[in-house]
């Protein structure tokens, strides 16, 4: 058998498939080793692990990127994150002003945002379970406050 090659073809519904190729006498054939949205570590270990021969990992990231996949291999929880906002900042959509203060302050602490609007930041990711959990917790507190005397 000749060389295999990997690379990548875009298919519809913003996906993309990682194929391996094979020159045969019959000529080329190809199948597939992976299908993804954005080409990340757990998406790079299968393409490894299906491949016949091995696999040029940075060949692989630069054929991704360019049929136009998105690529996220090595990349922390927060790099990918900040590439999901931008792609939505450049598609035109906005957070809510307060979350983009917030924003702005996370990354650069220089900016002018209140401390309430620091705290209410802080709950933007919360789930709801612990938004419930807290609330909860105030409940509980508020119900051991002293009662006021009325009779002043």
């Amino acid at each position: 058998m000749l060389p295999t090659m990997a690379f990548v073809v875009r298919r519809p519904g913003g996906r993309f498939e990682a194929r391996e190729s094979h020159a045969t006498p019959r000529g080329p054939r190809a199948r597939t080793l992976a299908t993804f949205a954005s080409l990340d570590d757990a998406t790079v270990a299968l393409v490894i692990e299906r491949a016949e021969t091995p696999v040029d990992v940075h060949a692989l990231v630069q054929a991704a990127r360019r049929a136009g996949a998105s690529v996220s291999v090595g990349a922390t929880p927060v790099d990918i994150a900040a590439r999901a906002l931008l792609a939505e900042l450049r598609a035109g959509h906005r957070p809510a002003p307060a979350l983009a203060a917030a924003l702005a302050d996370a990354v650069d602490s220089d900016t002018d945002v209140s401390d309430t609007a620091r705290a209410a930041a802080a709950w933007s990711g919360a789930t709801f379970e612990e938004r419930g959990e807290a609330l909860r917790d105030l409940l509980l507190l508020s119900d051991r406050l002293p009662v006021p005397d009325r009779r002043l």
